[in-house]
């Protein structure tokens, strides 16, 4: 596998984080590299990080910040950390490993293809496929998933689920260069920004082109889930901000100044 850093954030999530898996993936992939971000926790998180770091040493590293910022601002820190690596794919995954970690070897695989940027885990529920998922979260999961691909006009199946790879390039760089506006779906943002910075350089290449989705094999529902129902509205909301980004025209507007022009 390609030199690969893989970024977890992590707020309050001693009592779920399982360090001994971490550990034997790591130890079995020696090119692999867990960045963790510990968001402002209170609990024993920065406890748990120190032990695996000792375990492990340069294999993983950590990002600390004073307070809790929130996960999109948490991971984008953690990828600027990791773009100072000699890495040539960059992650992030949920730190209750809802998603098995076995899955980054088959999702970094699909970089095989010099055409694809990003890799995004979908949790599609296919015969042969353990997805395990509440019937709540299945059905607001997929009216979300639906208005996500009519804002983003791209035939995406699942945005949400927290397990993503990046191809280390200049476009996705430029992607978390700068704070995200939404609170919870940064993950469609980013997806948003990819369209423009091409959009805007001209560069001819199409999302639907450069990023592809991995159907997982498994993917269980974590108890301790941080997403609250009101959570869901506030991620409509959201959608409408992605919506406008979408539609700027002017090269100097500051959102587009950021990101094409850093």
């Amino acid at each position: 596998m390609k030199n690969t850093a893989i970024v977890i954030p992590c707020y309050n999530e001693g009592n779920r984080l399982d360090p001994s898996a971490l550990l034997k993936y790591a130890q079995s992939h020696p090119s692999v590299t867990f960045i963790m971000v510990n968001d402002g926790s209170t609990d024993m998180t920065a406890l748990v990080i120190e032990d695996m770091q000792k375990d492990l040493g340069g294999q993983v590293a950590c990002v600390s910040l004073k307070a809790n910022c929130k996960k999109p601002e948490a991971v984008r820190q953690g990828f600027l950390k990791a773009f100072q690596m000699p890495v040539d794919i960059i992650g992030y995954w949920d730190a209750d490993l809802s998603t098995p970690l076995y899955h980054i070897d088959q999702m970094a695989a699909m970089f095989d293809d010099p055409s694809i940027e990003i890799v995004m885990a979908s949790r599609v529920r296919l015969l042969g496929r353990n997805v395990q998922r509440s019937l709540l979260r299945h059905l607001l999961g997929r009216v979300y998933a639906t208005l996500a691909s009519l804002t983003l006009r791209l035939p995406v199946y699942d945005t949400q689920c927290g397990a993503k790879l990046f191809r280390n390039t200049p476009q996705v760089r430029k992607a978390f260069s700068f704070p995200f506006v939404t609170k919870w779906v940064f993950d469609v943002e980013i997806l948003a920004r990819a369209i423009l910075y091409n959009r805007y350089n001209q560069t001819g290449r199409e999302a639907s082109l450069f990023c592809i989705e991995y159907p997982l094999h498994e993917w269980i529902d974590q108890k301790g889930s941080k997403r609250k129902l009101a959570d869901y509205f506030i991620s409509a909301v959201d959608l409408f901000k992605i919506s406008g980004i979408l539609r700027l025209k002017k090269r100097d507007s500051e959102y587009i100044r950021r990101l094409i022009n850093g």
